[in-house]
């Protein structure tokens, strides 16, 4: 088990304005985040030693008492829950801190889109059902639930990821995937067998994304990888060596997208 240090701190602010497409506010309950996963890009963006990430998570306790305040002066947009830290990470299963924000954003009927890679957020179905417009995005970068566990340790598995899609998509809230970072372990032919298992789970699209390699991210990885010898020499392969590999992956998930009538987006693409 890793050491985990935990701090309750005070916002001045709740809603960011969003840069993302679609998505007018941002709200992160939490700064920092349990999951530990090896290929965050948040360090970077946030400018926090790589070294201390997934080994502390501040819980901003008054954020719904600030969010209460902020909505009843801001214009009706999409909100995203979170775009920098899983909003259900462990830790909410304790302070509750997404749920209380939540109630708030349905006082006002604000449109939330979430986004996580936890299944606790099927808790929340009884809040997130009552909303006219949200949505439940599941980041997925993998099936194979042994590498999940090497990169992902404190994360949800994946069958406990698909489940919870469905549990939304059963009673009519629009589901997606955020197919991201694919695993580089996956090959062409696994793609078919991918795309018909997430369109299982009920999801109306499919968001895809490479491994970025931000400062500091490889050598995160790699730490990790030691572990697994295989899985560390196709990395190395797809990753550094063949460099067709994602653009190859790609075409491929479109192809499959047409042929099985889902909606397949580029979630960064390129200018």
């Amino acid at each position: 088990m890793i050491d985990m240090k935990t701090r309750e701190v005070m916002c001045k602010t709740a809603l960011s304005p969003s840069l993302l497409p679609d998505l007018h506010y941002s709200l992160n309950p939490y700064k920092g985040c349990q999951h530990n996963c090896a290929y965050c890009y948040v360090p970077n963006v946030l400018r926090i030693k790589r070294e201390t990430w997934g080994h502390f998570v501040d819980v901003k306790t008054n954020i719904p008492l600030i969010l209460s305040k902020e909505l009843r002066k801001k214009k009706n947009g999409v909100v995203g829950i979170s775009t920098v830290t899983d909003p259900y990470q462990p830790i909410e299963k304790k302070y509750r801190i997404t749920r209380y924000c939540l109630e708030q954003f349905l006082k006002y009927d604000f449109p939330v889109h979430i986004q996580t890679k936890s299944s606790l957020v099927t808790r929340d179905i009884n809040i997130i059902s009552k909303f006219s417009d949200a949505e439940l995005m599941m980041s997925i970068g993998t099936l194979n639930d042994n590498e999940r566990k090497l990169l992902e340790p404190h994360s949800s598995s994946v069958t406990e990821r698909l489940d919870a899609l469905r549990k939304y998509s059963d009673i009519g809230i629009q589901t997606s995937v955020f197919f991201g970072p694919i695993y580089p372990t996956i090959s062409i032919d696994d793609i078919p067998m991918i795309i018909d298992r997430l369109i299982e789970s009920g999801i109306s699209e499919i968001w895809i994304d490479t491994l970025n390699l931000k400062p500091g991210i490889w050598d995160n990885i790699k730490r990790k990888l030691i572990y697994n010898q295989k899985m560390y020499k196709v990395f190395l392969k797809n990753v550094f060596e063949n460099k067709e590999y994602y653009k190859t992956l790609r075409n491929e998930i479109f192809k499959i997208g047409r042929l099985r009538n889902i909606k397949i987006l580029d979630a960064f693409p390129k200018k």
